[in-house]
């Protein structure tokens, strides 16, 4: 089991930027496939972007593609979330998780195929 701890968050207005990051420790980080997902109040957890373990695979949410990349440092044990040109309809709280298995090589944007989550880092946009 890994430990996961998400920080960056904040209030910022419409089209500007923040950078999330989520520290892991506990765990042998660079096997872990890495998730960002998000949940706004009343609605679904939704995957926002993923990452292979090396990396060299990537998956985004269509809402974000072209404004938010993800990235990994696995000597720090730390992955991010760049979010550039930032809208209301971002505002949500932000969870880091981790995958083990192989499924997630198949479906990288669903829930069950992570394994553990941080607690989360609320990120809100204002017009």
């Amino acid at each position: 089991q890994v430990q996961l701890v998400e920080s960056g968050g904040g209030l910022v207005q419409a089209g500007g930027s923040l950078r999330l990051t989520c520290a892991a420790s506990g765990g042998t980080f660079s096997r872990y496939a890495m998730g960002w997902f998000r949940q706004a109040p009343g609605k679904e957890r939704e995957i926002v972007a993923a990452i292979a373990w090396s990396g060299g695979t990537t998956y985004y949410a269509d809402s974000v593609k072209g404004r938010f990349t993800i990235s990994r440092d696995n000597a720090k044990n730390t992955v991010y979330l760049q979010m550039n040109s930032l809208k209301p309809e971002d505002t949500a709280v932000y969870y880091c998780a981790a995958a083990y298995g192989s499924r997630w090589y198949t479906t990288p944007n669903e829930k069950n195929a992570y394994d553990d989550w941080g607690q989360g880092t609320q990120v809100s946009v204002s017009s």
